[in-house]
C-alpha cells in the first residue's frame, strides 16, 4: 500500500522523472503509466516495450489495469473500510462492472486514492505532471457524460 508521503513525493514531477525507460512524450497519455510505476504493474503493454528501454517496466493502458482489479464498482459504492485503491473516470457506457471490463476509448483516466474519499493522485496529461485532487475535483477531469467514476481494488 502506498503512503501519503510516498505519493506526495511524486507531486509536480513530469513522467520523464518517473520512467527509467524514457517513455515520456508529452503527446502520450501517462495516467496508467504513472500508476503502474508507483504500484509495480508490469503486465500488458508497457513503457519498456514501447521505448525498448532496459529499466523497470510499467503498464500504460487504463483498461488493462481495470481488468486486473480484484473488485470494481461505481465510485458512490466504494466499500468501507477500503482505505486505498484505484479510481477510474470514463463514460459509464464504457464499463461493465460484472465482468471488470472497460472499453479501450480515448476518454478514460486513472488515479490512486488514499484515505477512502479523501485524495486522489494522478498524472495530469494537460499539466504534464503528477497532481493530487479531491474526488470532487477529479470528477471534473472530463465533462458529462464522460465523468462517471469507478473504484478498483488494487491487482
Amino acid at each position: 500500500m502506498p503512503t501519503e508521503q510516498e505519493l506526495n513525493a511524486y507531486l509536480d514531477k513530469h513522467i520523464s522523472k518517473i520512467c527509467p525507460n524514457g517513455y515520456a512524450a508529452n503527446s502520450d497519455n501517462h495516467c496508467a503509466h504513472f500508476v503502474s510505476h508507483v504500484l509495480g504493474y508490469q503486465f500488458g503493454a508497457t513503457c519498456r516495450t514501447m521505448s525498448r528501454g532496459t529499466g523497470a517496466s510499467a503498464n500504460i493502458r487504463v483498461h488493462e489495469v481495470f481488468a486486473r482489479c480484484h473488485q470494481v464498482g461505481p465510485w458512490d459504492d466504494l466499500p468501507s473500510p477500503l482505505f486505498w485503491g484505484l479510481v477510474f473516470i470514463t463514460n459509464a457506457s464504457n464499463v461493465t462492472v460484472a465482468t471488470r471490463t472497460m472499453r479501450n476509448v480515448p476518454r478514460k483516466h486513472i488515479g490512486i486514492f488514499l484515505g477512502g474519499h479523501r485524495r486522489i493522485w494522478h498524472y495530469s496529461n494537460s499539466k504534464q505532471k503528477v497532481v493530487s485532487q479531491t474526488p470532487a475535483e477529479f470528477s471534473n477531469h472530463y465533462p458529462s457524460p464522460d465523468n462517471a467514476m469507478f473504484w478498483g481494488s488494487a491487482p
